[in-house]
């Protein structure tokens, strides 16, 4: 019996991995409990004396070290004057997690079996400890303060035999399938994917319990798998009635009274461009030549504050989204659309109600004069991009501008039309200063990531039947430089004022400096390539990376080595609290210009006008938490953006297996290598096990794998060629074979 119980303790040593680990689980069962060596034992289910001893000498070590305190003779309890923290969970896609608090400097690794029942984001409290050989630390998670999430999107598989299922999560970060009960499936049937609630997890169950709340439809439709990305991320994709309702009762006649309150400025010369397939259009330019020779410009936003009232069920929702969400196929707008593409938007031949920033510049560019402040304006022209580019590309700034005839081939009517003298002016003269504000910014340090975009040309049933790239223009430059300039102006108008900061609460947008160490290891990738970078201050890291990204611009490994930069960078965020915009190479820098999809700009435009009527600084407390909401949900949206990008790719290369790619390796793990196509950018995996003619092994510091035998090289950067093995639709991965010389 004795050797028996043995032998199941050492069975277990490859789960539970050391004694240290087993006394610690008895002890923080109930931290505030004393428990002597016979009571660890039993709760070990050691009977034999070896064992026994064993236990006794472990927790002498351990009350030596102070790891744990004997609080009497014999009994002991867990140390917790400095062992518990309180941090989010971190779990991996191979099931185990790490602990992120500020208590350490690193973040600390949980094998999956002392996650305790945590999740991916959750906030817990957690048992940090000290290795037994070396200087790391792991840690053990004993309480769940607060779930990230408890729903899930997934495929139900139901058992065979038996009236239940389990529900198969898309994230692979979730590691436990859902056990749902006969009276929880709410009609779903075995394949369907279904959103599913977290409602208990037992405490000897391996697995959740929950209950299926939506059925999405069946995997690899094209709307179930969109409105599925959405609900993972916690986004939804449609308003609720009463929120619609609201909207649609809203007074939006402009009035005479209103008017007299604004500036008027529907006299002046004004303009949109945006993408051709825009609905909301959130920004205007004005243009106006002043008899000193300067310009007044005027940057025209949506005026959306004036409908979304505080502490109504719109602000509430408008809040709770927080956003607009961008997939490939369809935009899920922060407003209904009767606000978004209606009374808000800026489209052409209509008054609008907005909110200004209005500037008179130099020939240098230079603000000379500023006004900030609610307006009436006048669309003239709505411009896409690319018809701004035309007149860009095919006119020169003259002092006798003539109508241009805007060719049947860009036009968005598809119709040839003539664009006026004055229109054909303003355009190139705000692309002329636009140029110079650019110049400016760069020179001062900004940071250039002119990344191509990745467009998919998709069928009437948004199947993607084609790729093509989408680059950033004089055009597309022309509007950002005039709402970075807004954006700058706004938030150094109320942050800085006679030379000092003013300290009154502000939505700021802020972007921190890049980490050291991140820019180390980029210096050390880039250096495979043949580039450098000269990280020795702040101006010297600015340039080199701005002639990294120049350098790169068009070369074969452009997107990977513009990827790499991207992640050396802080996250851009929202706060009160002002740090200024690294990127941006501005000391202040808020978000005025886009209140249509963006809830910040909503703040911004609230807290401006409450200053411009005299009202003292409210607590930054409140709107500090709105701004962490927003960073939070910006962040979300984003994943989703690039989740509904990752999908089309997978769609798109079912239909190419057998084809061979030409790509670049951009990742080496000890499972395998990533490659993504130059022809289309789709990224996939080659893994390890599959190249078979020879056994490769993951080095590290080469970011390559090398073959045992033959000693061939398959490093970071080198060019290759792959066919298409796998397609995973539900989990959005590809799988290459390789094509080996």
């Amino acid at each position: 019996m004795t050797k028996k119980k043995n032998k199941i303790y050492k069975k277990k040593g490859n789960v539970v991995k050391d004694l240290t680990r087993n006394i610690f689980k008895v002890l923080k069962q109930d931290s505030e409990k004393s428990y002597n060596h016979k009571q660890i034992a039993a709760k070990l289910k050691i009977s034999d004396t070896d064992g026994k001893t064993q236990i006794i000498k472990k927790l002498a070590e351990l009350a030596a070290t102070k790891e744990i305190k004997e609080v009497e003779r014999g009994k002991f309890q867990v140390n917790v004057d400095k062992k518990y923290s309180i941090g989010t969970l971190d779990v991996t896609s191979t099931g185990n997690g790490y602990f992120v608090t500020d208590d350490y400097e690193d973040d600390i690794f949980i094998p999956n079996i002392n996650l305790g029942k945590g999740l991916h984001n959750d906030t817990v409290k957690a048992y940090v400890y000290k290795r037994r050989s070396g200087k790391k630390y792991e840690a053990d998670v004993v309480e769940i303060i607060e779930r990230s999430k408890t729903e899930f999107v997934g495929v139900l598989q139901k058992s065979k035999t038996k009236n239940f299922g389990f529900v198969v999560p898309d994230n692979n970060k979730m590691y436990a399938d859902i056990f749902v009960s006969e009276n929880k499936l709410n009609g779903a049937v075995d394949g369907d994917k279904v959103q599913a609630t977290l409602i208990d997890w037992p405490k000897n169950s391996k697995n959740p319990f929950g209950k299926i709340t939506t059925v999405l439809g069946k995997p690899g439709d094209h709307n179930t798998e969109m409105h599925s990305i959405l609900l993972e991320y916690g986004l939804p994709y449609e308003f609720e009635p009463e929120v619609e309702k609201e909207a649609e009762s809203l007074p939006i006649e402009i009035t005479e009274k209103e008017i007299s309150k604004r500036r008027d400025m529907r006299k002046d010369l004004t303009f949109t461009i945006d993408p051709k397939d825009a609905k909301d259009f959130d920004d205007a330019l004005s243009f106006t030549k002043l008899e000193n020779g300067n310009y007044e410009i005027g940057i025209h936003i949506a005026d959306v504050s004036h409908y979304l009232q505080p502490k109504t069920i719109l602000d509430d929702e408008a809040y709770k989204r927080a956003t607009s969400v961008y997939l490939v196929d369809r935009v899920v707008p922060m407003l209904p659309e009767m606000l978004s593409n209606g009374v808000c938007s800026l489209r052409p031949n209509e008054e609008k109600l907005t909110f200004s920033a209005v500037f008179e510049l130099n020939q240098k560019a230079q603000v000379v004069g500023e006004w900030f402040g609610r307006t009436v304006t006048y669309s003239d022209q709505r411009f896409a991009y690319e018809e701004a580019q035309s007149i860009i590309e095919n006119v020169k700034l003259s002092d006798d501008v003539q109508p241009y005839t805007m060719p049947e081939d860009i036009s968005i009517t598809d119709e040839s039309y003539v664009v006026a003298p004055e229109v054909v002016e303003a355009t190139l003269k705000l692309d002329e200063l636009a140029k110079i504000l650019r110049k400016k910014r760069m020179k001062q340090g900004a940071i250039s990531f002119d990344r191509v975009e990745v467009k998919f040309n998709l069928d009437e049933e948004a199947n993607p039947v084609g790729v093509f790239f989408k680059e950033s223009k004089d055009a597309n430059k022309l509007i950002e430089e005039f709402m970075l300039l807004a954006n700058r102006k706004v938030a150094e108008f109320i942050g800085f004022s006679k030379g000092k900061a003013t300290n009154k609460t502000f939505i700021y947008r802020v972007h921190d400096e890049p980490d050291v160490e991140k820019l180390a290891s980029l210096e050390n990738m880039v250096r495979k390539f043949g580039y450098k970078i000269n990280t020795d201050t702040k101006k010297s890291t600015s340039d080199s990376l701005n002639q990294l990204l120049s350098d790169v611009h068009g070369k074969a490994e452009s997107n990977m080595i513009e990827t790499l930069t991207i992640r050396t960078m802080s996250k851009a965020v929202y706060t009160t609290q002002n740090i200024g915009h690294y990127g941006l190479a501005f000391d202040y820098y808020s978000h005025f210009t886009s209140p249509i999809r963006r809830y910040p700009d909503v703040m911004t435009h609230r807290l401006l006008q409450h200053y411009l009527d005299g009202g003292d600084s409210p607590k930054a407390d409140k709107y500090e938490e709105k701004c962490k909401h927003s960073s939070n949900r910006e962040e979300l949206a984003s994943k989703a953006e690039r989740s509904s990008i990752k999908y089309m790719q997978v769609k798109y290369m079912q239909d190419h297996k057998d084809e061979i790619f030409e790509g670049v390796i951009t990742g080496v793990t000890e499972w395998g290598i990533y490659v993504e196509i130059y022809s289309n950018k789709c990224e996939g995996m080659v893994r390890i096990r599959d190249i078979k003619s020879d056994y490769y092994i993951f080095d590290e510091k080469q970011y390559a794998i090398v073959g045992q035998a033959s000693k061939k090289l398959y490093q970071l950067g080198d060019d290759v060629k792959v066919r298409v093995k796998h397609t995973d639709l539900e989990r959005k991965h590809l799988d290459f074979a390789l094509i080996e010389k």
